[in-house]
């Protein structure tokens, strides 16, 4: 299906604000959209990957604007991106944040400015972990060094009641199935999880990879989405809880989680079964809803009104869990 069809984005919705109107107007046929490589294919991964970095680089995506100062580190052997604001003191809090890109494309650099915005919402230290992509890594090690960087920051002396997570797209999927496997291996749990439209399930399983696939501007499944999916695990694993956390068991305990997305998502599925399983298993968890917003709107027009207000009920969710916990109530740990 293409945008020319009487489904698609050619029909702009009334009720979403001016910009993202002519957002959508504006948009190609997704069909149009470069084909991923085969997972096996790293030459062609590589030339993928300097170029899709080169143009967001080139576009801007790589300045983190005004007040805050960004440092190049290292925790727990992992490269980060430390994202301090301006009048930030150290006090042992801090948020990880695991970019998108469908686990194959971009870097800390060129998503830097999505930790920028929540850091200056938040007044909250970020640390974005520049992860490996794949197929370079698959999942079991991307997800390990997710965790490399909470023990590390454990041993640098935070405690994990004073950090929390937040992703995009994969990389909400990556927090909460990394969180997951944290839980399991006995080492704790964070203080809060905040997943932006996560591709919490990385097979074509929900309605709405389906009722929404004429309307969803980013990309195609069959096109786009696989070829990633199957880069970063292999089909068996990819109903893997650590893979996919829609399939995961939140009985066991699971911090305080908040997903944001649009109405317009083909995952829009995920974000609704992704809340009901938290939800069945104890998790003190909310669903937040945009009218009419396409994936990862918080990222593409962070200046709309939408996405500022998503933004900022991002950081008012992770300051009250931080400062909750640090006035002594430890609801929330294992």
């Amino acid at each position: 299906m293409t945008l020319s069809d009487s489904s698609g984005y050619s029909r702009v919705p009334e009720t979403v604000s001016p910009e993202w109107a002519a957002y959508f107007e504006g948009l190609p046929d997704p069909a149009s959209l470069p084909l991923l490589p085969s997972p096996g294919d790293f030459d062609a991964w590589r030339v993928r990957n300097r170029l899709a970095e080169g143009e967001r680089l080139a576009g801007g995506y790589g300045d983190p604007g005004r007040g805050v100062e960004v440092v190049d580190g290292e925790i727990g052997g992992i490269p980060v991106l430390d994202v301090r604001p301006d009048g930030w003191v150290e006090d042992g809090r801090a948020l990880l944040y695991t970019h998108g890109g469908g686990y194959v494309a971009f870097t800390a650099r060129s998503t830097i400015g999505n930790a920028a915005r929540v850091a200056r919402a938040s007044g909250l230290r970020i640390l974005s972990v520049d992860y490996t992509l794949a197929p370079f890594a698959r999942w079991q090690a991307i997800t390990d060094q997710v965790v490399s960087v909470f023990q590390g920051l454990v041993a640098e002396g935070s405690s994990l009641d004073q950090l929390a997570i937040y992703g995009d797209s994969a990389g909400g999927s990556l927090a909460a199935g990394s969180v997951l496997k944290m839980r399991d291996l006995g080492l704790g749990i964070p203080a809060a999880v905040v997943m932006w439209s996560p591709w919490s399930d990385i097979t074509d399983t929900g309605d709405t990879y389906e009722t929404l696939a004429g309307v969803e501007g980013s990309y195609l499944y069959d096109l786009h989405l696989k070829p990633a999916a199957d880069a970063y695990a292999d089909p068996p694993d990819q109903t893997s809880p650590y893979v996919s956390p829609v399939y995961g068991d939140y009985s066991s305990g699971f911090p305080p989680t908040l997903i944001q997305g649009g109405t317009r998502e083909i995952f829009l599925s995920n974000f609704v079964r992704q809340y009901q399983v938290m939800d069945q298993g104890g998790v003190d968890v909310r669903l937040d809803l945009y009218e009419g917003m396409p994936h990862g709107f918080q990222c593409k027009l962070p200046e709309t009104p939408e996405a500022r207000v998503a933004v900022q009920k991002t950081a008012d969710f992770i300051r009250s869990r931080l400062d909750l916990l640090r006035s002594g109530d430890t609801q929330g740990r294992i």
